[in-house]
């Protein structure tokens, strides 16, 4: 069973910084796609990164990129989301995704979810 929980969520100070972990087990393929998304109450939930199995590469939305890395522990089969000057709007519910057989993250296509950390960017 593919398990995904996130953690590192927490309270930050605009300008501030938190590192999100999302720690995966239960896989059985080997070519996936790991994203992180993010969720603000009462609007639709969008993509911040994606990194790929098949080459590492990751890439990230334009709200976070320049901002937010996104990087990997194989062997502790983690994946990490580094954010750095937070701003209030960045406050949302991470969420880590897997799509299977893929190299893409697309919002309506990953396979398996996490619950989410929560992030609060406060002024």
């Amino acid at each position: 069973e593919v398990q995904l929980v996130e953690s590192g969520g927490g309270l930050v100070q605009a300008g501030g910084s938190l590192r999100l972990s999302c720690a995966a087990s239960g896989f059985t393929f080997d070519v996936y796609a790991i994203g992180w998304f993010r969720q603000v109450g009462g609007r639709e939930g969008e993509r911040v990164s994606c990194i790929s199995s098949s080459d590492g590469s990751t890439s990230y939305e334009d709200s976070g990129k320049g901002r937010f890395t996104m990087s990997s522990d194989n062997a502790k089969n983690t994946v990490y989301l580094q954010m750095n000057s937070l701003k209030p709007e960045d406050t949302a519910v991470y969420y880590c995704a897997v799509r299977k057989y893929d190299s893409s993250c697309p919002r309506n296509g990953m396979d398996y979810w996490g619950k989410g950390t929560l992030v609060t960017v406060s002024s």
